[in-house]
């Protein structure tokens, strides 16, 4: 099986020795991407904020390969403060995803200064 990675320049930068994006067999995985701003490194603040900033991210990063959200069929959410925070994370959600929804886990995490981290895996037509 062929695997392809990539970095993209216009996302900020991995945080350790890992890939954005990977192509294999068809489909494309994503790393966890996190709310932090491509250009200035900023963290907006609070979670619907940070939710936007994330899933723009995350779209930027499947256009790099010729993909949008409509694509993602799977993602895996962070949330750091899992019952204070998933009504307003999942109307933010709600309105960047269209339906039928990925499927989708969401789990309260210890993140490392940030309230959301998503990862998504997508498929290629």
């Amino acid at each position: 099986m062929t695997k392809n990675a990539l970095v993209i320049p216009n996302l900020p930068a991995p945080a350790g020795p890992y890939s954005q994006i990977v192509e294999a067999g068809g489909f494309v995985y994503t790393a966890g991407f996190g709310p932090q701003d491509p250009q200035s490194g900023a963290v907006p603040e609070g979670v619907a904020a940070q939710t936007e900033q994330v899933i723009t991210n995350l779209q930027t990063a499947l256009e790099a390969v010729g993909l949008s959200l409509d694509a993602v069929v799977k993602t895996t959410v962070h949330l750091e403060h899992l019952d204070r925070d998933v009504a307003e994370y999942n109307r933010v959600y709600a309105q960047r995803f269209a339906e039928p929804y990925p499927v989708r886990t969401t789990v309260g995490s210890t993140l490392a200064n940030i309230l959301v981290e998503i990862d998504a895996v997508a498929v290629k037509p």
